[in-house]
């Protein structure tokens, strides 16, 4: 079928008047940018018109909840971004409900207004985006939203301060009362920052830096001779740690560097039930 058949499939079979139907696809064919490609038929549309084109056929009903499962995932990574923005901007211009299924922690914060992650069928948050970010419940949403991944190192606690290398960062009373010998700390590539050898900090191996124009990451493992244990917490794979690095910094290959946390963005989990103590 062509396009415009494809769109009026479902109302023709609703027995819809020809006039609801020509308004419905021609609504449909605008929000979608369709119209030049009403008379195509499927072997000549791209990927990214054929979802876009299966969208329309739900859109043309009106339904009152859209429900997506993966809709992107068969796309190129530059046709996923463009469609990506397109669905959202529909979303606003509609102004209808939409669940939307994704692996994708990209599509999720870029286009929710609010996030629900699963693990295993259950369910772990639902917030905001930028709240799931900085404010997650348990390790695993910690490990599972952002990119590079969150650095979970589980450290020694004393009971007023826990101990990264040679820094010792101030812990919180109400989370002072919560925590065991141990407790996981949380810090994502911002949090770190390089500092002298001369002040307190952690020692690591750089292994990679990756150059992405605008920013640049450094990936390294803690350097052996840091005198305190550090243990990584068990959801993370690679045992290394990312930092972001300032415009003006510079670190090679096989370097070691002295890394400190900023104490404003640690976050704190339980050692044992991977919760959350704020």
């Amino acid at each position: 079928m062509t396009v415009a058949e494809n769109l009026a499939f479902a109302l023709k079979n609703a027995k819809m008047s020809r006039e609801v139907i020509r308004e419905r696809v021609a609504f449909a064919a605008r929000a979608l940018q369709l119209d030049e490609l009403l008379e195509r038929r499927p072997g000549a549309l791209s990927g990214g018109q054929r979802q876009r084109v299966a969208m329309g056929r739900a859109i043309v009903r009106e339904p009152r909840i859209f429900c997506m499962d993966e809709p992107l995932s068969n796309l190129d990574a530059k046709l996923r971004g463009s469609t990506r923005a397109e669905i959202a901007q529909l979303q606003r211009r509609l102004g209808v409900t939409t669940i939307y299924v994704t692996h994708d922690q990209v599509e999720a914060m870029t286009m929710a207004d609010r996030v629900a992650v699963l693990e295993s069928g259950k369910l772990q948050q639902v917030v905001r985006p930028i709240d799931l970010y900085r404010q997650p419940d348990n390790v695993f949403v910690a490990s599972f939203i952002g990119s590079p991944a969150i650095s979970l190192l589980d450290v020694a606690f004393d009971g007023v301060a826990v101990a990264i290398g040679s820094a010792l960062l101030p812990v919180a009373p109400h989370i002072r009362s919560q925590a065991g010998a141990r407790i996981t700390v949380g810090l994502r590539p911002e949090a770190w920052r390089l500092v002298r050898p001369s002040e307190p900090g952690l020692d690591v191996h750089v292994d990679l830096v990756e150059q992405l124009g605008a920013e640049s990451f450094m990936y390294a493992t803690v350097a052996q001779h840091n005198t305190r244990r550090i243990d990584f917490c068990s959801v993370v794979d690679n045992n290394r740690i990312a930092v972001h690095l300032e415009r003006n910094q510079r670190v090679g290959v096989n370097d070691v560097v002295r890394i400190a946390p900023a104490t404003a963005e640690v976050l704190y989990f339980d050692v044992v039930t991977g919760r959350a103590l704020r």
